[in-house]
């Protein structure tokens, strides 16, 4: 991931620019066009995407740092099986780190970062998940805001990691009625306790939020098995 000395940024470009190397091979694992445990050969990736070795090597180095990948040695790379668990043990950390963050955010919030804050939630509220990649940004915009000047960058990058892994995932699935009201609402609960000064409410609204957006993705992980499950012959 790059960042400046202040603001994380992504790791890769914004969603409307060309996809990297990196953002096309997560793609596929996490689509479903590598199989589990399938074996990841960089001559054989750099032909499937029409690049060099070297790009494909780096990019595979990433993901294994995002947890996409695994490496052995002397095995070489493989595909990690996305499933309930990765996500699971994800979330878990997640509850651990964003209520941590957003407190040390409260102590220092100004009028001006909520008006910040009310005005990306605008956003989101007049997209009203329209659009599924547009949302992503504006409810990655609405969280930056919160996490991005915290002085432990470690704990900030590793939450931005986790959060592209997980806006990757959720993009194969619908977001139900009920959980896009919950994002709603807990964003506006979020805002009204950071400007009450109240970090403990404000660290409770996100570690409901998160653990909500994880048990929401396990969910629809779990239905589409079930469905494609459903599918095939007895």
């Amino acid at each position: 991931m790059s960042q400046t000395s202040d603001v994380i940024q992504p790791a890769t470009s914004a969603d409307d620019l060309p996809a990297t190397v990196y953002e096309m091979i997560r793609e596929d694992i996490v689509s479903g066009q590598f199989a589990p445990n399938a074996r990841l050969k960089v001559a054989d990736l750099a032909k499937r995407y029409r690049t060099s070795t070297n790009p494909a090597r780096e990019a595979l180095q990433q993901l294994r740092g995002e947890g996409f990948v695994i490496m052995e040695a002397n095995r070489g790379a493989r595909v990690r099986p996305i499933d309930e668990a990765f996500v699971r043990d994800i979330i878990e950390i997640e509850v651990l780190i964003e209520p941590a963050l957003t407190r040390w955010f409260v102590s220092i919030a100004t009028d001006a970062d909520i008006s910040e804050l009310e005005a990306a939630q605008d956003e989101i509220e007049a997209l009203n998940f329209a659009d599924r990649a547009r949302h992503g940004q504006l409810d990655t915009k609405f969280h930056q805001l919160i996490y991005d000047r915290h002085y432990n960058r470690h704990a900030a990058e590793l939450w931005w990691k986790h959060r592209e892994i997980l806006r990757a995932i959720s993009r194969r699935y619908p977001t139900s009625l009920s959980r896009r009201g919950s994002v709603l609402s807990e964003h506006r609960e979020l805002i009204a306790a950071i400007r009450a000064q109240d970090a403990d409410a404000a660290a409770k609204v996100v570690g409901r939020h998160v653990e909500g957006s994880g048990r929401h993705i396990i969910e629809q992980m779990g239905a589409a098995k079930r469905q494609e499950a459903s599918k095939r012959p007895a």
